[in-house]
């Protein structure tokens, strides 16, 4: 409990972005201590906003307050983002609003139990019309790529990154589209997030069995250019 996590690090650099830009301000939906918002909280009350276990209305709020002229970072776990759905499609990506989501507790949460998995972000975000979807392997690639989805995106951007701490990788290749960790001839382990960490493990494996793993890393998954993969693939 006392280590360094995701959500930790995420509020630790957010709160450091809001010190910096006073348009900055913090939505959640009932998890200001799971999303790591609390000292975001304590140094900026009037731009923390919880709304409850409401996460619909935290997105329209937040596409409101972008409407507005705000920076609004939304900071909610994977599984419960399902609910603002629509709200992202209709109330966010129609007018093209700079929104930021900060999407936490992505892919399995062991002991927040089975409600908490977050399976289904990968698809649902990518559909959403003009998303980019961030993906960090580590603490590194966490604080680049937030200050990008604030500082430099204009539309919809999520950062997903999962429950815990990062594992043995903790590089930052973020300026990679897709980096490639681990040269190979045999076989391409293509993945992205902290899964890095299980194909770098694979291709050790693999090497003990005489197969040489090419891995890489995407830094995003939406958008997506096939040609890129194939170029790098191929390259």
């Amino acid at each position: 409990p006392s280590e360094p996590s995701f959500s930790s690090v995420f509020g630790q650099e957010l709160k450091v972005l809001a010190d910096q830009d006073a348009h900055i301000c913090a939505i959640t939906a009932a998890m200001a201590e799971g999303t790591g918002l609390t000292a975001f909280a304590a140094a900026h009350p009037r731009r923390f906003f919880d709304v409850g276990i409401a996460e619909g209305h935290a997105v329209t709020m937040a596409a409101g307050m972008a409407k507005q002229g705000m920076l609004p970072v939304c900071a909610v776990y994977d599984s419960f983002l399902q609910r603002g759905y629509d709200m992202l499609a209709q109330d966010v990506s129609l007018d093209k609003l700079h929104v930021v989501f900060a999407v936490d507790r992505t892919g399995l949460v062991g002991a927040d139990g089975e409600t908490h998995h977050g399976c289904f972000d990968v698809m649902y975000l990518s559909q959403v019309p003009g998303m980019k979807v961030f993906c960090p392997a580590s603490f590194a690639e966490l604080r680049t790529m937030l200050r990008r989805a604030v500082q430099e995106e204009t539309g919809p951007v999520a950062v997903r990154y999962p429950r815990g701490g990062e594992g043995a990788y903790q590089e930052d290749r973020s300026d990679e589209a897709i980096a490639c960790l681990r040269p190979g001839t045999d076989i391409t382990l293509l993945t992205y997030g902290t899964l890095i960490n299980e194909a770098l493990s694979a291709a050790d494996l693999l090497a003990q069995r005489g197969i040489s793993a090419q891995v890489l890393k995407l830094s995003t998954i939406a958008p997506l250019s096939p040609e890129t993969i194939r170029t790098t693939l191929t390259g």
